[in-house]
């Protein structure tokens, strides 16, 4: 370096003292040297590979913070033979005498305030946002995840930098963000209390090393071993099955291994696929489906694939198999009938339980709105599922309360279909026979005398005018029947029409 320092100084005339110290001063930094040439191609080939392989299938995004704007425009060039352009965008304040390397990245405002709103979209371009001063104060995407950090900062600068990617995130895809990742280039990290010089008390939490990491996660794993594993040891299908799902029918107990597999899911989210990894994941892919077993018979209501964060959910979609596709030979409505052989299989009671609890509750959910019957059979279903979580049925006794609600099932479709009556009209009917104990036909002769109100005042649902026609009419009929609870009667009606049609 000395030696063709002093050959360039030599064929530029430089010869005084004074001059080449000046020049040494602006020239010898580490900001140019955090821009040689070999080393920005380092870290963009690191920073393409890392965010392929750690941030981009979670579905988050990253900042890459480079030392000034020049560095912003290198790292962009450099990034660009590793990844597709559109995945990065340099966001700079725009300099009156700004070379031209560096003018081709200006932005207008319309076209910064649309890299900036598309920036905190998922699954759109740009992922990575190339910064040095603007968007790391002020700017809030709590989709960004990880800041490849390049730059060396203190203080508040660098406390507002970390506050940038620690944003909690959470969407319908199934992505939930907890906290954030920083990859350090330059060292600052190495002395945390020097680069945030407050007190120590207020830095405990900020940062952890991803050394800390993964201590809590084999530490995490071993308290899995101890307490959870062994709950299905020694079994295979049903019998597992049927182990775990009695074994976590308390529920503050199935809590409990709730929020034990969210940490532990989020800190393998963090690590993965790091080979520190490999050890423990074969008793992670276990855990993965006792959780995805439990909340799928315990939480139907629950989408279970958007329950798992994106690398765990990879895991369930490669150790899932499946048969090569046939040409279908039957067909099988889920009904009654399909509900029936639940009963009849060679599973035990258990399984049967939930199995029924999860078909029944698949049945309101798809035809509730247009058979509003269903909607007290669903909730009866419902009450039945909390008294056996709780214990206060057996196996059996579930069971035996399961099947007599499958039977009355199947009788309201049969006799449904033996009706000409509207869905409001035999929902009428049904709720007479099973909520006020009334003989079939009469039900079905009051039921046949509302059909005309509820032809009139289709919209009644919507429509305050409707409804308080629609009430009147339904008084007149009623009130020749239970004149004394003629109004309640009318509001239970309404109210079980009205929850099938949410």
């Amino acid at each position: 370096m000395e030696r063709e320092f002093w050959q360039v100084a030599e064929l530029e005339g430089v010869a005084d003292i004074e001059e080449i110290n000046r020049v040494l001063d602006r020239a010898v930094t580490l900001k140019n040297m955090l821009k040689s040439k070999d080393r920005v191609e380092a870290v963009a080939r690191f920073v393409a590979q890392h965010f392929q392989a750690y941030v981009q299938p979670m579905g988050y995004k990253a900042f890459l913070v480079a030392v000034d704007r020049e560095a912003c425009c290198l790292y962009k060039e450099a990034l660009d033979r590793h990844l597709p352009p559109e995945v990065s965008q340099v966001i700079i304040s725009p300099g009156h005498n700004d070379p031209p390397a560096v003018k081709r990245y200006h932005l207008s405002e319309e076209q910064e305030a649309a890299v900036r709103k598309a920036f905190r979209k998922p699954d759109e371009n740009p992922q990575i946002l190339i910064v040095t001063e603007k968007l790391l104060t002020g700017y809030d995407a709590p989709i960004l995840y990880a800041m490849y950090l390049d730059k060396p900062m203190r203080d508040h600068v660098l406390l507002q930098a970390i506050a940038r990617v620690n944003r909690p995130y959470e969407d319908q895809e199934g992505r939930r963000k907890t906290s954030g990742l920083i990859v350090d280039f330059v060292g600052i990290f190495d002395n945390l209390e020097r680069a945030l010089a407050f007190d120590s008390q207020d830095l405990e939490g900020v940062v952890e090393d991803l050394e800390v990491l993964k201590g809590r996660f084999a530490d995490l794993m071993a308290r899995g071993r101890r307490e959870f594993l062994p709950v299905s040891a020694g079994k295979e299908g049903d019998k597992a099955v049927e182990a775990v799902l009695e074994h976590f029918r308390d529920k503050k107990r199935r809590e409990g291994f709730y929020a034990y597999f969210r940490e532990l899911e989020e800190v393998y989210e963090i690590l993965s696929p790091d080979p520190f990894l490999r050890p423990f994941l074969e008793d992670y892919q276990r855990l993965v489906e006792m959780y995805r077993l439990l909340r799928s018979a315990y939480e139907p209501h629950v989408p279970v694939d958007r329950s798992f964060l994106r690398k765990t959910a990879e895991i369930v979609q490669k150790h899932t198999h499946g048969r090569p596709p046939q040409e279908p030979k039957d067909t099988y409505e889920i009904g009654p009938e399909a509900l029936l052989a639940l009963t009849q299989a060679e599973k035990p009671d258990t399984v049967k339980v939930f199995n029924l609890l999860r078909e029944l509750h698949r049945l309101v959910e798809a035809k509730g709105r247009e058979a509003p019957h269903l909607i007290p059979i669903g909730e009866r279903a419902e009450a039945l599922r909390q008294a056996f979580e709780e214990r206060q049925l057996s196996s059996q006794q579930a069971l035996a309360e399961l099947e007599g609600l499958v039977r009355q099932l199947k009788e309201a479709e049969e006799e449904r279909r033996r009706t000409r009556l509207s869905r409001e009209a035999f929902a009428v009917a049904w709720w007479l026979r099973v909520q006020k104990g009334w003989p079939p036909e009469e039900a079905l002769d009051l039921a046949a005398r509302v059909e005309d109100p509820f032809r009139s005042f289709r919209h009644w649902a919507t429509s305050s005018a409707q409804e308080r026609e629609l009430r009147r009419e339904l008084y007149k009929v009623l009130a020749k029947v239970s004149p004394k609870e003629v109004v309640a009667w009318v509001n239970e009606l309404l109210s079980l029409l009205r929850r099938a049609a949410e």
